[in-house]
């Protein structure tokens, strides 16, 4: 990092009596990135027609805002993207704890040192990641802790009154000066802390400890909060609502294109070099398409959210299924299959709160339903108007197959090999005449796993794929009333029950 200047007489002399304010900073540098064309929130997708705008809007205005929104929808990712909207570097006067600046002072040590000085001061560089600051909101946070307290030891040591300014410590708040303060989970932090932000949101300043010593701060208060919070874990109270600025609404990717974009970025897929791995295209939406399920879902709680960790960590445990397979079997591909989701159970489970209904259905039973609706979907809209009645013809005159998610390329091909039309329909699925086995393994198991999610075949851990079940006589209400005590009720005879 390169030093323009090294003392206060250099910085003058090009710098006047003042620099800018932090959120006009902010402001101008925005106005660069938006005439140059530059793109915003590098990393951040789906949000370039809802959210950015409204963000741009907010920053351009000036204000202080805050986002909404559920678990996993990059809240603050997008805070942390501010830091690329700040200067490179700004100077400051060293040693000083609230990074004052040299030409406008606020802190009474640093007043004295420059009067004590002058021109000569040395001053120093703080680079643009050192002035953000990220608190998560927590009911144990005290408003030392934000704002700052009096230091009784330092006024000892130092001989000073305990209402002297050079005898406070700072918090965060202040330690931000200059720089972005973010606030994650507002609704967490206790009604009465909340209070001690309306000065700095309005007027501009803080207040330690009452004693009559404000501190002009020069700070861009940054908020993320879930909507629901404000009638489950706690509230934003309505004066504090009222002091920021924007109020913005963050949202979960609307298509699946920009889904998979999102879980392509995040997830962590490239393994070792000596095994290559490929994820075919109807994996990743499958995937993806489970997370969409699983929103839609009356039995999973739409108040929580089902964050888009889940395709993530649901991805990278498919790889790694994968991954075992090939490396137990000795091959040099690994290739992801859909029936690998149901080795990822243990990511899926964990992303999403059940209601009444789902709780009684268990989360892994609600879990492989979303896993065989999303392969149903995803499936249909690959191969809707495509016959496969010869395949299922082919099951439905007997024939079955014993293939687990451990079975290995070869043996997936060679079991396959007697069922008519199966290896059309997985060149249909995208795999090329020729292709290696792992990938053509891939699309035979997306094939059959897609007509046991349309129920047109079974299949069970023990058996393999199979013929589908015939559904069951409905009999008379009376007859099926009996179906789960198995005895039937008077009146109707055991000829006729078991007939």
């Amino acid at each position: 990092m390169t030093v323009p200047f090294q003392t206060l007489g250099e910085l003058r002399q090009l710098a006047g009596t003042g620099t800018r304010p932090v959120k006009q900073e902010i402001r101008d540098n925005l106005v660069r990135k938006l005439q140059a064309g530059e793109r915003l929130f590098p990393g951040i997708i789906g949000f370039d027609e809802t959210v950015i705008p409204q963000l741009v809007n907010a920053i351009l205005s000036r204000h202080n805002f805050i986002l909404l929104g559920l678990r996993g929808q990059a809240k603050s990712r997008i805070l942390r993207g501010l830091i690329d909207l700040l200067d490179e570097q700004i100077p400051v006067v060293p040693g000083c704890e609230i990074h004052d600046d040299p030409l406008s002072p606020i802190c009474a040590a640093c007043r004295a040192r420059i009067a004590r000085d002058g021109d000569k001061m040395a001053i120093g560089w703080l680079p643009r990641e050192a002035r953000y600051v990220e608190k998560l909101a927590t009911p144990d946070v005290t408003i030392a802790d934000m704002v700052g307290d009096i230091d009784p030891i330092k006024a000892a040591q130092a001989g000073l009154n305990l209402a002297d300014e050079l005898t406070m410590h700072y918090g965060l708040l202040p330690r931000a000066n200059r720089g972005i303060f973010a606030i994650n989970e507002l609704p967490d932090l206790a009604g009465k802390i909340q209070v001690g932000l309306f000065n700095i949101l309005q007027e501009g300043d803080v207040q330690i400890k009452g004693y009559p010593i404000r501190l002009r701060l020069d700070v861009l208060l940054v908020f993320t909060a879930n909507p629901e919070d404000y009638t489950a874990r706690g509230k934003i109270i309505t004066p504090l609502k009222d002091r920021i600025g924007s109020e913005i609404r963050t949202h979960y990717p609307v298509t699946r294109h920009n889904a998979m974009a999102i879980t392509r970025q995040e997830a962590w897929t490239e393994r070792t070099a000596a095994l290559r791995v490929e994820i075919p295209a109807y994996v990743r939406e499958v995937v993806e398409e489970v997370a969409f399920q699983a929103r839609a879902d009356r039995k999973i709680d739409k108040r929580s959210g089902v964050s888009q960790r889940l395709p993530i960590t649901t991805l990278e445990l498919v790889v790694s299924n994968a991954e075992r397979r090939a490396l137990s079997n000795g091959e040099k591909i690994a290739v992801p299959r859909v029936t690998d989701l149901y080795a990822a159970l243990p990511s899926i489970t964990g992303k999403f709160e059940l209601e009444y209904e789902g709780e009684l259905r268990g989360a892994e039973q609600i879990a492989r339903d979303l896993i065989r609706s999303s392969v149903g979907t995803v499936f249909t809209g690959m191969f809707d108007g495509t016959d496969t009645r010869t395949v299922v013809e082919w099951f439905d005159l007997g024939g079955s197959l014993p293939l687990g998610d451990t079975s290995s390329a070869e043996e997936v091909i060679d079991e396959t090999r007697r069922v008519q039309g199966l290896r059309e329909l997985a060149e249909h699925a995208g795999v090329a005449p020729g292709a290696p086995a792992p990938l053509l393994a891939s699309a035979i198991d997306f094939v059959l796993e897609g007509l046991y999610a349309q129920k047109k075949i079974s299949r069970t851990e023990e058996r393999g794929y199979s013929a589908a079940e015939a559904a069951p006589r409905r009999g008379s209400r009376k007859e099926e009333a009996t179906l789960d005590e198995g005895v039937p009720l008077p009146g109707v005879s055991k000829k006729k029950y078991y007939n």
